[in-house]
């Protein structure tokens, strides 16, 4: 072998590792890359099939749970004063015995009329405990200054005793639900001294 020879032969191997390896091993590669990208891309929809499903449902969940709590707060909002209504039934109760105690017969006019008397006052005393029970209050309006946000005044009266602007009497009492009013009072208010 010449000088040239050997220097042309490392060469020429190289040519030939490159040519003999190159073309095989690229498709190879190549082969197992388009898998491997098929096999990801079959995972990927998969994937995408299943995170889907799960979305529907949990929507479809969601709806269900929208629809049950408008039920729900609907059927609340129609019996809301089912309590309230249940309390009173006792007051109706104790007034229907105390009408039914007015016309009992064989009872003296005098002791009739009392023992009504006193069942409407346990009735009131009743009603206004359950009232009470509800945070609704009764407001006094008498010898208060007139106040228009609470009160109403039906008729204006001269008066020696009440000043001038103040509630004399009450027709109807006002009355306050929690911290908002329920009712106005209707009133009478002093126009000053008689003249």
């Amino acid at each position: 072998m010449t000088k040239d020879s050997k220097h042309e032969q490392p060469w020429e191997d190289e040519v030939a590792e490159t040519a003999d390896t190159t073309p095989s091993d690229e498709g190879e590669a190549l082969v197992a890359e388009e898998e491997s990208i098929e096999q990801q891309l079959e995972r990927a929809r998969a994937e995408s099939a299943e995170l889907r499903d799960k979305v529907l449902r949990v929507a479809a969940e969601f709806e269900n749970y929208k629809k049950r709590m408008e039920r729900e707060r609907s059927t609340m909002l129609k019996y809301a004063g089912e309590p309230i209504f249940r309390e009173l039934l006792p007051v109706v109760d104790n007034l229907e015995r105390a009408v039914d105690q007015g016309i009992v017969e064989g009872l003296e006019a005098e002791k009739n009329l009392e023992a009504l008397r006193e069942g409407v006052q346990l009735t009131l005393k009743s009603l206004l405990t359950i009232l009470e029970k509800f945070e609704v209050r009764p407001m006094s309006s008498a010898g208060e200054p007139f106040d228009p946000n609470v009160q109403e005044a039906l008729a204006m009266e001269p008066s020696d005793s009440v000043p001038t602007n103040h509630v004399i009497s009450e027709f109807e009492k006002g009355y306050s639900y929690k911290d908002r009013l329920l009712r106005a009072a209707r009133v009478v208010v002093s126009s000053g001294a008689v003249q």
